[in-house]
């Protein structure tokens, strides 16, 4: 139980305070809570002892309204202050998930699933949210309210103190027993939550294939499979939880029963005053509900326990720039000395080399799957490499910061994605301080300026998720745009121009040339017109560079790059 208190505490961070000023209302709150204790003592006390005057009532009353008072002012006070650090402390976490994921490499998504990661952002944090600060508040409070009332029950008899002590221990006892054995079944729960989420993400992602091939209502296997096994882990704990909660209850009650009796049997035996016999009758009725509480948080302590550790996984994954330093360098050629790959135990990339010089166009061509868009990537950083080294301005991308890394170039992919927010906001991305001149300029550079303004909101028209709404054309020069305005000295397109209609494709060539004069340019391209004006063309098959040089000089060489410009040229004569 001190283990899981201290997660929650080091989770909480800066909202560790406010829990701790939860705690201390609660701490408050049980000193008001004895107040109207003592106002029924000042009734019982007047009866007993046939006091008929107006003094015991009025006493009464004002112990009743500053009992009232107080409790209400302090539970609401400490339910602010849970409140707020719940929601805080997982909020500050998922802030702190959005900053990690930028920072790691892209194969750890390779290795671990997104719906893990998505549940994590989720539903592990929302249990954490919901449950932690209030689990916490709810032991510790009531813990203390039980002290309470244990000492103000000594104070009334030592032999019924002694009774509800030992009703105390059993019951923590029970719930200290329940606590560890939910250890076992929590992490399962948690799992199976994120192993549904990840499922349902699949399920929605893929439901255009399950569509296409008439398998809806049999597509769904791995979402039900999932959905079953989260009901299946669910209701394990609840079963194992259900026997103690009743053995609990089964113990406060024999024990409220006990107080009683031996309440009336000592006063009978004239060993206890009628007053305070009536007084211990009165609290078995509440004495244990503090404790009842207190346990009832204590048995889902561990799955909150579970959920913390759930959700701080990403926190000891390496960060690539966790040693880099804040650099900008004055030339942007780019080098890759025996640069060898893998993904997983797969090398893609053979101990290749090159050099692109500061402010020059490199084109990168070959068949599918050779490794032309993982070379981009790992300029990129998006993994590290397995051995060699990758420069940028004669410096090791190692060396840098992702930031500043990151600052140095602009991407387009052939897969856009887009946000779900106004056109002008998806231009901006890379450069939010950006003018609505700059984003319209870089629009229209980009040709996608006039289909805009045909939207009925224009720039600030709101696309669907992943530009959902827009053609893939549409999608691809609005991220040409969105690189234009970023204007980094480094360029790299990923084929910029496969998704954009003849029409267009010219005008866009020609922005694409007029922008990127100045900068380094990497593109991979499969359009002759895109790369024979290229100052260095890298021919790349199965992860080795096995052709380079211009256009003039490998036309005339046997290999890849000449099949490949005499297939185009027969592709252009085609005829229907």
């Amino acid at each position: 139980m001190i283990n899981a208190f201290k997660k929650i505490w080091q989770f909480a961070g800066d909202e560790s305070k406010n829990i701790n000023k939860s705690i201390a209302l609660r701490f408050l709150y049980a000193i008001f809570n004895m107040f109207q204790i003592g106002a029924i003592y000042y009734i019982i006390i007047a009866l007993t002892q046939n006091d008929k005057s107006i003094t015991p009532a009025l006493t009464s009353f004002i112990f009743l309204i500053i009992s009232i008072a107080g409790r209400t002012a302090t539970s609401y006070f400490s339910q602010l202050q849970q409140t707020h650090a719940g929601f805080f402390m997982s909020a500050n976490k998922r802030m702190f998930l959005g900053d990690k994921v930028k920072k790691i490499p892209m194969g750890f998504f390779n290795e671990h699933s997104l719906g893990e990661f998505t549940g994590i952002a989720t539903s592990v944090l929302e249990d954490v949210e919901n449950t932690a600060t209030m689990v916490m508040v709810n032991i510790l409070g009531g813990f203390i309210n039980s002290i309470i009332f244990i000492l103000m029950i000594l104070f009334f008899d030592w032999r019924i103190g002694v009774i509800v002590i030992l009703g105390t221990i059993l019951y923590l006892i029970i719930s200290s027993m329940m606590e560890k054995k939910s250890s076992i079944l929590a992490p399962k729960r948690q799992r199976s939550k994120s192993e549904l989420v990840s499922a349902i993400l699949e399920h929605i992602h893929g439901m255009g294939v399950i569509k296409s091939f008439n398998l809806t209502g049999k597509g769904d296997k791995k979402t039900r499979d999932a959905l079953e096994n989260c009901r299946v882990s669910n209701i394990n704990l609840e079963k194992l939880f259900t026997p103690y909660i009743i053995l609990q209850e089964i113990i406060l009650h024999i024990f409220s029963v006990a107080i009683i009796l031996f309440s009336i049997y000592f006063s009978l035996n004239g060993t206890m005053n009628l007053a305070n016999s009536l007084m211990c009758i009165i609290i078995s009725f509440t004495i244990f509900a503090e404790i009842s509480s207190a346990g009832s948080s204590l048995s889902i302590l561990r799955v909150v326990s579970s959920s913390i550790e759930q959700a701080n996984k990403m926190d000891n994954i390496e960060e690539l720039d966790a040693k880099g330093i804040e650099f900008s360098p004055n030339k942007h050629n780019i080098s890759f000395e025996n640069v060898s790959f893998s993904y997983g135990k797969k090398e893609i990339l053979h101990n290749i080399s090159f050099d692109i010089d500061d402010k020059s166009l490199t084109a990168i061509i070959g068949p599918s799957g050779s490794g032309k868009t993982t070379i981009c990537n790992l300029i990129a950083r998006f993994w590290d490499i397995d051995s060699g080294s990758i420069k940028i301005g004669n410096k090791d991308i190692k060396e840098y910061t992702l930031d500043s890394l990151m600052s140095q170039i602009s991407m387009v992919f052939q897969n856009v994605y887009l946000f779900a927010d106004t056109i002008e906001n998806n231009i901006k991305f890379g450069n939010p301080n950006a003018s609505h001149e700059d984003v319209v300029n870089a629009a229209k550079k980009a040709c996608c300026h006039d289909f805009i303004e045909s939207l009925p909101d224009g720039y600030s028209t709101i696309i669907g998720e992943n530009g959902s709404t827009l053609s893939g054309g549409e999608k691809q020069r609005i991220s040409i745009a969105r690189a234009m305005l970023k204007n980094a000295p480094i360029v790299i397109f990923d084929e910029a121009t496969a998704n954009v209609d003849p029409e267009n494709e010219d005008k866009l060539q020609k922005a694409i040339e007029e922008l990127t004069k100045n900068k380094t340019i990497i593109m991979i391209a499969h359009r002759l017109k895109t790369i024979k004006n290229a100052d260095q063309i890298l021919v790349v098959d199965d992860g080795n560079i096995v052709q380079r040089g211009n256009h003039e000089e490998l036309v005339n060489q046997d290999g890849i790059y000449s099949r490949f410009v005499n297939s185009r040229k027969e592709a252009i004569n085609w005829k229907i």
